[in-house]
């Protein structure tokens, strides 16, 4: 057995042992979001970690709505989250449930519990009871109300569920141990009373189940076997386990649900906080949760990144129970590894300036066959128009170079990607200073392809005809937050990089982009990963988001 779990990490060993004992006839895992607000990378982890495990050993996986709490959720959110997991590639068929259905059997459990001397009505206030709770070095004492009888205890209950007391007067707590080590295990709270609309369940319900309490149940009802979790939920496994075993889900036939935590994922200079997204929303620095300098789902899918490049991020990453945070760039290089060659490689001008050839003829239109991707012949070819007038990046052309600058200067010669040497012999500036216009001659024995061996050339620079070039809408962005001063000012706010979102207007890209669909993504030649804005973009104002640079600064094995 050792042999065999030698790369396994810490889960699957788990699992691979409670199969070969016998304990689970069915492996199921479930994802269980709450619906207060979008999914970020961190969930990511959670989702595909479940997901995988599920197919891993055959089994299920569910997606859970953990709804206890109507507070903040919203149906927008719960459409939000099936949207996500769906383009995460993870597969959860018609299991979709919501612990909002299960809040019957809930109550009915907390019935069993009074009934067994194991629960109890507290008439203590919130401060009260935390007043009473002890500290990590003092035990707690027990609340004047929890020797009630079984029968006061269950006319209270029913009582609180029709809506008798006011909000906040009464909570439902386990009776447990006050003097227990683990806080968790002082006669927690498992109902509380709280009139609010819930998005499934409307107004029937005016009590509402903790978390702690309802998420065992909802396991248990679902025959969920390792329910998987992040490590702040440790502390809580006892609880999870009493009531698991108070309920008598212990014997059940699919097996008793074990909880197993791992470390959660932190991300170097992100912001995941909800509080902290949401003042970025209302005050308009971000246009909305899936702005692309966000790393909510929705943000990086818009953004441009790949399910894959994001499952293979996570593979890196790993499972593990020590909390570490991991640099962005890793991230950045499992989509920009990706999109390598699944892109198509197109030329687009960012910044343009114009080029003319003197000497081509005046009316003529040579169409290249140039390969969509050289390391992937399956993207196949097209044909790529070239003429007298063209369009290079302005940074393509200096007047004074320095050394080793080896593209445009007067007099240097350059080859224009997959057409034609051309040298520099004039440019013209407006009346600010800046270059308009720059003058080029072609030999037209140097077209690619020809097999010229002639002279070489240092260079070679992209470009878009300018007879059928395509305007568009560039944005170019970086790290919401200003990397070298980290993320917060001494006062709590956010350090927020002010070059995070550079709109470049007028960028030229040549004909093929007319086909794009939203959300495709493409190498810019020279220029990084860039798609199709989902959201903005039209036919008549086609919007490209970059995903991501060229360069790298993570190297993997580093």
């Amino acid at each position: 057995m050792a042999e065999e779990m030698t790369g396994k990490n810490f889960i699957e060993q788990i699992i691979e042992k409670d199969i070969a004992e016998g304990k689970v006839p069915k492996i199921v895992t479930r994802f269980p979001p709450e619906p207060n607000g979008y999914l970020h990378i961190g969930h990511a982890k959670s989702i595909l970690l479940n997901y995988g495990l599920a197919q891993q050993y055959g089994g299920q996986f569910n997606l859970r709505f953990d709804d206890t709490n109507p507070t903040k959720e919203k149906t927008e959110f719960v459409e939000s989250i099936l949207a996500d997991v769906k383009w995460l590639g993870a597969d959860f068929g018609d299991r979709v449930f919501f612990a909002s259905n299960y809040f019957d059997q809930m109550y009915e459990a907390a019935i069993k519990l009074i009934k067994k001397g194991k629960a109890y009505v507290c008439d203590l206030t919130a401060d009260e009871i935390r007043e009473y709770r002890g500290t990590l070095t003092e035990p707690g004492k027990n609340s004047p109300y929890r020797d009630r009888s079984i029968e006061e205890n269950l006319d209270l209950f029913e009582r609180m569920k029709n809506g008798e007391f006011p909000d906040g007067s009464k909570v439902l707590r386990a009776k447990i141990d006050m003097a227990s080590p683990n806080i968790n295990m002082r006669d927690p709270i498992i109902y509380r009373i709280a009139r609010m609309n819930h998005h499934n369940t409307g107004d029937k319900w005016c009590i509402y189940p903790m978390y702690d309490f309802a998420h065992p149940i909802e396991d248990a009802i679902e025959g969920v076997t390792h329910s998987i979790c992040t490590l702040e939920f440790e502390d809580h496994r006892p609880l999870y386990d009493w009531v698991v075993m108070e309920l008598g889900y212990k014997d059940s036939p699919e097996g008793t649900p074990k909880q197993i935590e791992f470390a959660k994922l932190y991300l170097t200079n992100v912001i995941t906080g909800k509080r902290y997204i949401k003042k970025l929303v209302e005050d308009g620095i971000v246009d909305g949760w899936d702005d692309p300098r966000l790393v909510s789902i929705a943000a990086l899918r818009r953004r441009g990144f790949t399910p894959s490049a994001i499952k293979k991020f996570m593979e890196l990453v790993g499972i593990s129970k020590s909390q570490s945070s991991v640099d962005y760039a890793m991230l950045e290089y499992c989509v920009r590894d990706d999109l390598k060659l699944t892109a198509k490689r197109y030329m687009a001008v960012v910044d343009p300036v114009k080029l003319v050839i003197d000497n081509y003829p005046e009316d003529q239109v040579e169409y290249l066959d140039v390969e969509n991707n050289q390391e992937n012949e399956e993207l196949g070819s097209r044909k790529v128009a070239f003429s007298k007038y063209l369009y290079i990046e302005r940074e393509d052309f200096m007047e004074e170079p320095p050394k080793k600058y080896f593209r445009l200067f007067p007099g240097n010669e350059v080859r224009l990607k997959n057409a034609y040497f051309v040298k520099c012999v004039g440019f013209e500036k407006d009346e600010d200073g800046n270059v308009t216009t720059v003058h080029c001659t072609y030999d037209p024995e140097t077209r690619s392809g020809s097999g010229f061996e002639g002279r070489k050339v240092k260079g070679t620079i992209h470009w878009v005809s300018a007879e059928s070039a395509i305007d568009a809408e560039v944005r170019l962005y970086e790290n919401i937050i200003d990397e070298e001063k980290g993320k917060l000012n001494d006062d709590g706010t956010l350090n927020l990089n002010p070059n995070s979102l550079v709109i470049k207007q007028g960028c030229k890209l040549e004909k093929a982009f007319e086909e794009a669909q939203p959300g495709e993504a493409f190498q810019f030649l020279r220029n990084g990963f860039f798609c199709v804005d989902s959201k903005d973009s039209t036919a008549e104002h086609p919007v490209y988001n970059r995903i991501v640079s060229l360069k790298s600064s993570y190297k993997p094995g580093k």
